[in-house]
């Protein structure tokens, strides 16, 4: 599997894979620490499909989300429309700026890109719900996000929003770390 990932740009993982608990996991995985390459995650009922209309990006001002951006760069600058979404974000000179979402939007839309920015408040509720309710909300076609922004131990441990999102997404999802 790490071969043939190796030599293409995008592993696609679909209902049959992603609901084999054993394997699912471990290809996603693989892909995304093996090879560098992005992941379409892809569950049951959903359709896949390198042509979204509405994506909602899952930011952070992490790496991760930075290269999940640009490497569905193509996939967001041809969407009709991508909702950037900052689940609690805090003005910081180092991580989002004195604009929380400015600058991936300003980056996104020299790029091509019809973005809105979405701050949302989690109320209490983990991110990962807080993102895929928004992307319902919001009939989003994907989600594109950094994936394993945590160690990787930590992330398998306690959960977190990619290990949250890949267990039950509720619509494509394009990870990339």
């Amino acid at each position: 599997m790490r071969q043939r990932a190796l030599c293409n740009d995008l592993t696609i993982v679909g209902p049959a894979l992603l609901n084999d608990i054993n394997l699912g996991p471990l290809v996603i995985n693989g892909s995304l620490f093996d090879t560098g390459k992005p992941v379409l995650v892809v569950p049951e009922g959903a359709e896949a499909t390198l042509s979204p209309r509405r994506v909602l990006v899952g930011w952070d001002s992490r790496v991760e989300a930075s290269r999940s951006v640009r490497e569905a760069l193509d996939l967001l600058a041809g969407a009709e429309e991508v909702r950037v979404a900052l689940v609690d974000p805090e003005a910081t000179c180092t991580g989002n700026g004195a604009e929380p979402g400015a600058d991936i939007a300003a980056y996104l839309t020299r790029h091509g890109a019809r973005v809105s920015v979405d701050r949302l408040a989690s109320a209490g509720k983990p991110v990962a719900m807080v993102l895929a309710q928004h992307a319902i909300d919001t009939s989003a076609d994907m989600i594109v996000m950094g994936a394993y922004g945590s160690r990787r131990l930590r992330e398998r441990l306690f959960g977190g929003v990619t290990r949250w999102i890949v267990g039950k997404p509720p619509l494509p999802l394009f990870l990339a770390r």
